[in-house]
């Protein structure tokens, strides 16, 4: 997996078994190789159109499937196991674009507008460096069902966290934030929130050269400009209804700048700090929103590893305990690359992975084009 946070990709290997007792999930090894800083900005500067970019991507994405081969390599040797005992790889890819249902509708010819989301990758090119089967482009089959394409791990959530006779709310905060919602009775929902931590390490890597706040040690450090937060807050995404997801599209650097043009002079310390409770509130919301009754909100993905903005977590829901993935059997950095595991074993089997009430698709699909060894 390598998420919209850009810092590089988690892989695992996974043991994964069905039995009447439900999903048995063990990752057996995890591995993460950072992107370099060269390959991280042209993955960023893809995010928006530019100059000669189908050639770019198309390079990018090769360059992509040969780092996903070295990890897998390095997982199976950590394993000790051979090629041939990998039922497949799932390859997520590295999302660039992403507007689901915005365009193509002609209602005239009664034609719903699908949109597009794309992931760059060549799973054909690491199908054939690894002589294993590979599961990839998970999202475009909910797209034609008339769905979002994203988020994909409520429906995994659900599988590891869920508990009966209780709503387990679960927030994966990579660079954009999504919150599962498991309730007691019920469908399950899910959707992105909003920012996560892309504009926090932008803010960071522009003015300290680190590419993340590390504990959020500096966001700790400033005071929070209010005026900067409301109207952070004000934005209409924050207030659409679910079924809705979002990524670089909207949050990136050039919306940040239009919201700092009143705020020039302010001190880079106090401006991550706002960045930090936007992301801490805007979750919050949704929480005390889509999940009034959850007594624990359990946490995954990079921000986890934040203790300031866990802190801040806490501290806009109170009466709810924030916790790690990790004290529930799965560390932060795992849970997304399991998930696409688990969704890549989902599409061998042919298998429904995708969630209606989560996507607005028009019912559940298999997700998922295989590639072969």
């Amino acid at each position: 997996m390598s998420g919209t946070s850009l810092d590089g990709i988690d892989g695992v290997l996974v043991r994964l078994q069905n039995d009447p007792a439900g999903l048995q999930l063990q990752v057996e090894q995890h591995a993460f190789t950072p992107f370099e800083d060269p390959f991280r900005q042209e993955l960023m500067a893809l995010n928006t159109p530019g100059d000669n970019e189908l050639h770019r991507a198309a390079l990018a994405g090769n360059q992509l499937a040969r780092l996903y081969a070295q990890i897998c390599a390095r997982l199976l040797s950590q394993a000790g196991y051979p090629a041939t005992q990998v039922l497949a790889i799932g390859a997520h890819g590295q999302t660039v674009r992403h507007r689901p249902l915005e365009f193509d509708a002609d209602p005239a010819l009664g034609q719903r507008a699908v949109g597009y989301t794309w992931q760059l990758n060549n799973p054909a090119l690491l199908a054939e460096l690894m002589g294993i089967d590979v599961v990839a482009e998970f999202r475009t089959r909910d797209l034609a069902a008339g769905g979002q394409g994203a988020p994909l791990v409520p429906a995994f959530h659900h599988e590891v966290f869920g508990h009966a006779g209780s709503t387990v709310a679960v927030l994966n905060i990579g660079g954009i934030s999504n919150l599962s919602v498991i309730p007691a009775q019920g469908d399950v929902t899910g959707f992105d929130c909003g920012p996560g931590n892309a504009l926090m390490d932008f803010w960071c890597q522009r003015h300290t050269g680190h590419s993340f706040d590390r504990d959020g040690h500096w966001a700790a450090s400033g005071q929070v400009i209010p005026d900067l937060l409301n109207a952070l807050l004000a934005e209409p995404y924050l207030h659409a209804p679910a079924p809705k997801s979002t990524g670089r599209d909207l949050f990136n650097p050039t919306w940040l700048a239009q919201h700092l043009v009143q705020h020039r002079d302010a001190p880079p310390a106090d401006v991550q700090a706002t960045l930090c409770e936007y992301t801490a509130q805007a979750c919050a919301h949704d929480v005390h929103r889509y999940a009034a009754s959850a007594r624990e909100l359990i946490v995954c993905g990079g921000g986890a590893l934040n203790q300031f903005l866990m802190q801040r977590l806490e501290a806009n829901l109170p009466g709810v305990i924030v916790s790690s993935s990790e004290t529930h059997g799965l560390p932060p950095l795992q849970v997304e690359a399991a998930a696409f595991a688990w969704l890549a074993y989902k599409a061998v089997h042919r298998e429904t992975a995708s969630l209606k009430s989560v996507t607005g698709a028009q019912g559940a699909r298999v997700l998922g084009a295989i590639y072969p060894r």
